[in-house]
């Protein structure tokens, strides 16, 4: 089979059998300094991307990914919009809320945020009927001013389901003696544990009725949408208020939790860059390797120059070679990190069984286990970026060898 000079040249060099071992040896830790930087970084993104999509399902599950609300007024017409929502093929599900701030207090006082939900449409958005540990979703009925408190809320104030709490809602009201926040007494129904210490300590439903008695207003704080896709959840809710009259404020889970979503996506940038660094040693390494095999291949570089090789073919000949052991080093890498995320909780349950402890404890941790989202995007990019610092580390051994002279190389030959 045809194969250009050069290339011939550089897998002969690759297969042969040097004399100098001690940069077989450097070759060998070239590969496999690419190998394990490939591996590592691999693996970190999927288990950095797996944390990040657990924390990102734990917050959405009690939210929606998109909400639709009037502009500083209530939402009159939510029931058109549910209706106008729900002949969207992208939506799963919508349902009308209001949200108001407020102070608990039971034995102790705690600020907490006050949703008024309607029980047989909350489901379609969120799991709260499934994350009830006493109680459930529909003892909301309307008229019983009953609350929903979440697990580590009722810890702080001090309540348990059969007793009362007094909600000071931040609506003022106009009295005899003055303006005056509304209140009003709900009987604890029920408890709730979400798994996100956000949402069990600073959230509380009641039944959206009831929330409209005590604010004296009709109509929803707006709509929430949950979408089989949530990375259009923009998308959706833009189109859903336009198809709406009047003027909507549309908020996505992006929105919402901006300071978590962006922090997690920096940290996710910012490891990947750190890890990049072990393939940047490797690939050093393989600077230092190719420049003593250069140093080691003089006389054989200007043999092939007197028999007519071009500077530029000696050149391509080393970066054959250079280039190859970077792509082999990227290839074991990826095979590695493929293999050891797919196989990291074994490894996790395996080492937690050797030494007898517990890496992820319960009472610490809100995720238990180590959860892995091995993203295709993120093994593309690490796989490039390898196979580009390889080719780059090749290319100043490569011009090195390119100005041999071949009088110079064969003097004291």
């Amino acid at each position: 089979m045809f194969r250009p000079l050069p290339v011939a040249i550089g897998l002969r060099y690759l297969r042969a059998k040097r004399r100098n071992g001690f940069i077989s040896f450097i070759s060998l830790a070239s590969i496999l300094g690419i190998a394990l930087g490939v591996t590592v970084l691999i693996t970190t993104l999927a288990v950095m991307s797996g944390f990040q999509k657990e924390i990102r399902d734990r917050l959405l599950q009690m939210s929606a990914h998109a909400t639709v609300s009037a502009d500083g007024e209530p939402m009159t017409d939510w029931q058109h919009a549910v209706d106008v929502a729900m002949k969207d093929p992208r939506v799963a599900g919508a349902a009308p809320y209001i949200e108001i701030q407020g102070m608990l207090a039971g034995p102790r006082v705690q600020g907490a945020v006050v949703q008024g939900v309607d029980p047989a449409l909350e489901p379609k958005v969120s799991v709260l009927g499934e994350k009830m540990q006493k109680g459930s979703l529909d003892s909301l009925q309307p008229g019983e001013f009953n609350i929903l408190l979440g697990k580590e809320l009722a810890l702080w104030i001090g309540v348990d389901v059969g007793d009362s709490v007094v909600a000071t809602l931040a609506e003022i009201q106009g009295t005899p003696a003055g303006a005056m926040p509304r209140t009003k007494r709900f009987k604890v129904s029920g408890i709730f544990e979400a798994g996100s210490n956000e949402v069990d300590r600073g959230v509380a439903f009641v039944n959206m009725s009831d929330l409209e008695r005590v604010l004296r207003t009709e109509g929803a704080t707006g709509v929430r949408l949950k979408l089989h896709d949530m990375d259009q959840a923009y998308t959706v809710a833009r189109d859903l208020a336009l198809n709406l009259d009047g003027y909507y404020r549309v908020m996505d889970w992006t929105q919402q939790n901006a300071n978590l979503y962006h922090s997690l996506r920096m940290e996710k940038t910012v490891m990947g860059i750190l890890l990049s660094l072990i393939i940047l040693m490797g690939a050093f390494t393989l600077v230092n390797s190719q420049v003593m095999l250069v140093t080691d291949k003089q006389a054989d570089i200007a043999i092939l120059r007197t028999l007519g090789l071009t500077p530029g073919g000696v050149m391509q000949v080393f970066m054959v070679q250079g280039t190859l052991i970077g792509v082999i080093g990227t290839v074991l890498g990826a095979i590695g990190g493929v293999t050891l995320t797919l196989n990291l909780e074994r490894i996790l349950d395996g080492i937690e069984k050797l030494f007898n402890i517990t890496l992820l404890p319960e009472d610490v941790y809100y995720i238990t286990g180590l959860p892995t989202d091995m993203q295709a995007w993120d093994v593309t990019v690490t796989l490039l970026t390898a196979l580009l610092m390889s080719f780059l580390a090749t290319l100043y051994p490569a011009w090195r060898a390119a100005r041999t002279q071949p009088a110079e190389a064969l003097r004291y030959e």
